[in-house]
């Protein structure tokens, strides 16, 4: 293991970990380790189940960039393998599992996003297929007697499910082992994950001790909760906000999250000064600071980080626009449609303002949707077109125009 020359960083071997941190394993171990100069090996695996990345992810990549920015090294594992296999992580069923195709196509836009806050000239990618497609079933069968079936279905979902009378597959509960393997062969000293993955996190430094290897220590970060307020975030959910989103729509959508996520964006998703976040929160706790004035610098912040200042600046003036003087933004997707009237939940739909027609009755149900600036109410309200373009606007943030083909 490469040394580095000892960092005379108190301060930010302090934030790292210290902000944003949920639970460290073993933490006296990890700060020696950290202040030893050493070059540490940091895992954080991710299985390629989507094309695209969101703030939950974010949150643990910028624990990683603090790491890099300490001179460590980054080991991303793309879980090409597990990928094709599936892994419930705190769901009540079994993840569809993917085919090598879809994996592949997803790992390059997952790596294109990675990007956009890891310096990846100096990350280590690794694909654990590497590995569990060529090791053998003699190195296979050692693996499954790192851990007995009691260890493995303690996980509180296969628990759950357990409970329910529902199925887990031998695949299902080998994927705990699968992923602590890829810390023996890449020779973590550090995994990183979210607060749900702790049992597999846990089991990487089982397998790691089964195979005669130092235990990796394991940083826990907290769920983000997305912008309904309530679920964690997640494309399942439909209360993501996703790296890879324009500037106008990432900024109007952080100003829809609930005013008591505040301080834990702030926290988790930006560079502002903790001693800054903890006078805000005073501020609004008091009565001094409007929290909608608070959001604003939180949406700036973020979006400055990932699409720079002037876009930032640009984003906030434009939803100022729109939402305080009731002006529609400066750019709206068009959308030709074929016929004199369409359902306003089909209108949805062809818009991509819903991605279901349950959404789209949820979205009507709860007074997001607004036609040509009014709010539908109505789940049976029909869309006419005299020859002028219909607006069509969900929630606070998207937009639609739509035009007679």
């Amino acid at each position: 293991m490469k040394s580095l020359k000892k960092p005379n960083r108190e301060e930010e071997i302090n934030h790292l970990l210290s902000r944003g941190v949920e639970e460290i394993i073993d933490p006296g171990h990890l700060e020696e380790a950290l202040r030893s100069g050493r070059r540490l090996r940091v895992k954080f695996g991710i299985d390629p189940t989507k094309p695209d990345l969101h703030f939950g992810h974010a949150v643990i990549l910028r624990k990683l960039r603090e790491f890099q920015d300490l001179g460590h090294r980054i080991i991303l594992i793309v879980g090409d393998f597990t990928a094709t296999i599936g892994d419930p992580s705190g769901r009540s069923d079994a993840r569809k599992p993917l085919t090598e195709k879809e994996v592949k196509l997803n790992s390059k836009m997952y790596l294109e996003q990675v990007g956009k806050i890891l310096d990846v000239r100096k990350i280590e990618v690794r694909h654990n297929s590497e590995w569990h497609k060529k090791d053998g079933l003699v190195s296979f069968l050692k693996l499954a007697s790192a851990a007995s079936i009691q260890q493995v279905l303690r996980r509180e979902d296969f628990r759950k499910r357990i409970e329910e009378e529902n199925d887990i597959t031998l695949l299902e509960a080998l994927y705990p082992l699968l992923q602590g393997y890829d810390s023996v062969k890449i020779k973590a000293d550090v995994e990183l994950g979210g607060a749900d993955q702790k049992f597999n996190l846990l089991m990487g430094r089982r397998v790691q001790r089964f195979y005669g290897l130092p235990e990796q220590d394991v940083m826990m970060l907290p769920l983000l909760e997305g912008t309904d307020g309530v679920r964690k975030m997640s494309k399942s959910y439909d209360n993501y906000i996703g790296l890879n989103e324009s500037a106008g729509s990432m900024f109007g959508k952080i100003m829809s999250v609930p005013d008591e996520l505040i301080t834990k964006y702030s926290i988790l998703c930006t560079d502002v000064a903790g001693e800054e976040i903890i006078r805000m929160e005073k501020e609004m706790a008091s009565g001094g600071l409007n929290p909608r004035d608070a959001k604003a610098r939180l949406a700036y912040e973020i979006v400055k980080i990932y699409h720079g200042e002037k876009a930032a600046k640009k984003a906030a003036e434009e939803f100022n626009e729109v939402f305080r003087e009731k002006k529609l933004p400066e750019e709206i997707k068009e959308f030709r449609v074929g016929t004199p009237k369409i359902s306003l939940i089909d209108a949805l739909l062809l818009t991509k303002l819903a991605s279901s027609k349950s959404e789209a009755r949820r979205l009507i149900k709860q007074g997001g949707v607004r036609v040509n600036q009014e709010k539908i109410s109505d789940m049976g309200e029909i869309v006419n077109f005299s020859g002028d373009p219909v607006i069509i606007q969900a929630g606070s943030h998207r937009f639609a125009r739509m035009i007679k083909a």
